[in-house]
């Protein structure tokens, strides 16, 4: 692995060097900043997947929206569709993808949700559909500069942070470290529970930001397993055959494990699963030797799975979601913190 890596460090500084570039050209004003009439909060991150950014997008839609008329403005990733696109609750997950279904879902009436690959574009639509939108918060778009945003949120995950990562392809990040001095705020995911103070403070000198960026710890709160068809919640059972296509399953694992013997089959992030897929994983689970047995996936992957030529497939099996929220340290300071970027702009 290290002698790969360092065979692949001469592309990840030729990478790097072109993203460099690209926001020089940002920072000198060369390339175009367009400003829209809405506060604009951006959620993303120097690495590719992984760190927890869907949960902490649901966090901030779910506390802006209690004040605030607010919008969630997605590229959409994986979908089939092209250009701007209004999603509601009952959206086909190809047309839209599944974050941006998962969001309109759970905050049905409650936000505006859509998706644009040109984020400017999407921007001035929802806007123009809605000139009451006083917030709009984009998801995973670090490097998407040609919207100006009023406050730029930078997660990093506690067990692969960005400053002992490299840029692509010898490491995961998408452009170099330097890029973190564009972040107004840092949230550092999938903490330990039981973290100590020195432990933050080593955590916070290797981050090495500018005093002025608050820097926040948080972590995964598990709730019930929750059934796709009925939404009946269950204790955790003696066997698990867990489904996962997301960026990093690891904490997911962990968390399973300490109730059950779990058996995971991983697919690529945003997998887009087969009747063909369905029929491994349930010929798999016939062969648990375990009575007290579930199938068990994530709450991103049950919006694909409910929404697609599988969904009929799934009935005569037992298939559960892991429900997850996410528990902000200092969680006060940090709303105060976001309030304090829209408010000039109402």
């Amino acid at each position: 692995m290290i002698l790969l890596r360092i065979l692949l460090l001469p592309f990840s500084i030729i990478y790097g060097l072109v993203m460099a570039f690209r926001n020089m050209l940002f920072n000198r004003n060369i390339k175009p900043v367009t400003k829209v009439n809405s506060t604009v909060i951006s959620v993303g991150n120097l690495s590719v997947g992984g760190t927890g950014k869907t949960p902490h997008v649901e966090y901030l839609l779910n506390v802006l929206s209690e004040k605030y008329k607010t919008a969630a403005l997605s590229r959409g990733y994986g979908r089939q569709s092209k250009g701007f696109v209004k999603v509601d609750a009952g959206a086909d997950v190809t047309n839209v993808g599944d974050e941006a279904l998962n969001y309109a879902q759970k905050f049905e009436g409650k936000i505006e949700v859509a998706v644009c690959e040109k984020r400017v574009e999407g921007a001035e639509q929802i806007l123009k559909d809605n000139p009451d939108i006083e917030v709009i918060v984009l998801d995973d778009a670090y490097q998407h500069r040609y919207l100006y945003r009023d406050c730029n949120i930078l997660l990093t995950e506690f067990d692969k942070p960005f400053f002992k990562d490299y840029v692509l392809p010898a490491g995961r990040l998408r452009e170099f470290r330097s890029g973190k001095h564009r972040a107004d705020i840092v949230i550092v995911t999938k903490s330990p529970d039981a973290l100590k103070e020195g432990q933050k403070n080593k955590f916070i000198s290797k981050l090495n930001m500018n005093s002025r960026v608050p820097i926040f710890f948080s972590s995964i709160d598990y709730g019930k397993l929750i059934n796709l068809q009925t939404k009946q919640e269950i204790q955790v059972p003696a066997a698990i055959l867990l489904i996962t296509g997301i960026g990093n399953p690891k904490p997911l694992i962990a968390h399973l494990e300490q109730h059950s013997k779990v058996t995971h089959l991983k697919f690529g992030d945003h997998h887009d699963y087969t009747i063909k897929d369905i029929e491994k994983i349930h010929k798999l689970f016939g062969n648990f030797a375990s009575t007290e047995k579930i199938i068990v996936t994530t709450e991103k992957d049950a919006v694909r799975l409910l929404n697609s030529e599988v969904r009929n497939e799934l009935q005569s099996f037992p298939w559960y979601y892991q429900a997850m929220t996410v528990k902000i340290e200092n969680e006060t300071k940090l709303i105060k913190k976001i309030y304090s970027y829209v408010k000039p702009n109402k």
